[in-house]
């Protein structure tokens, strides 16, 4: 379990510095737990794992300040378990439902009882977030979502993948992307 721990304390702090994120910021966390027991995700859910999971989220977040949004499994259509104060602070609208490892998976059970205030809401875009095991959380990560790789590629058994997420480059061959860069000579009227 300390390995789990550490390997997934990994990833959240490359995450972290590589999209530069800032305290208040959502990193949305999908985990099958089966998975990361070397299972077929949905098949072995497990509180232990569940719980070095949970820690390793919650030391990187007392260092970064972002807050931890914990996706759900299928059977509550991916829903998301995070604190009150993110919820607020998004906007985003709490439906009716506790998450228990049958419905809503091990780790999103484990967050929803020792989160600060817990509730669950149906979507959020998300800054960045990590998939351990196949989890599938890009429909909760806002666009454009940009792959990182991490130096952890494996949490236990299970394959990890990572996203950030920049703003829309939009405009056309004349468009400046960074301050730092000199317009066309060519002037728009």
């Amino acid at each position: 379990m300390q390995a789990i721990r550490e390997g997934a304390e990994t990833v959240l702090r490359e995450l972290a510095a590589a999209g530069q994120l800032e305290a208040g910021q959502l990193v949305v966390i999908g985990t099958s737990t089966s998975e990361v027991l070397g299972r077929h995700i949905g098949t072995s859910g497990s509180e232990a794992v569940a719980v070095s999971l949970y820690a390793a989220v919650d030391a990187v977040r007392q260092e970064v300040g972002f807050y931890p949004v914990f996706q759900c499994c299928e059977h509550l259509n991916r829903a998301l378990v995070l604190n009150r104060e993110a919820m607020q602070r998004y906007g985003l609208e709490q439906v009716s439902v506790v998450p228990v490892p049958k419905a809503g998976g091990s780790m999103a059970a484990y967050a929803y009882k020792h989160l600060q205030d817990a509730v669950v809401v149906e979507t959020v875009q998300a800054h960045a977030g990590i998939d351990i095991g196949g989890t599938l959380i890009g429909m909760h990560l806002k666009r454009v979502a940009v792959p990182f790789r991490p130096s952890v590629r494996q949490i236990g058994e299970a394959h990890v993948q990572a996203a950030l997420t920049r703003p829309k480059l939009i405009g056309g061959a004349r468009a400046v992307y960074a301050a730092e860069q000199q317009p066309s000579e060519e002037h728009c009227d």
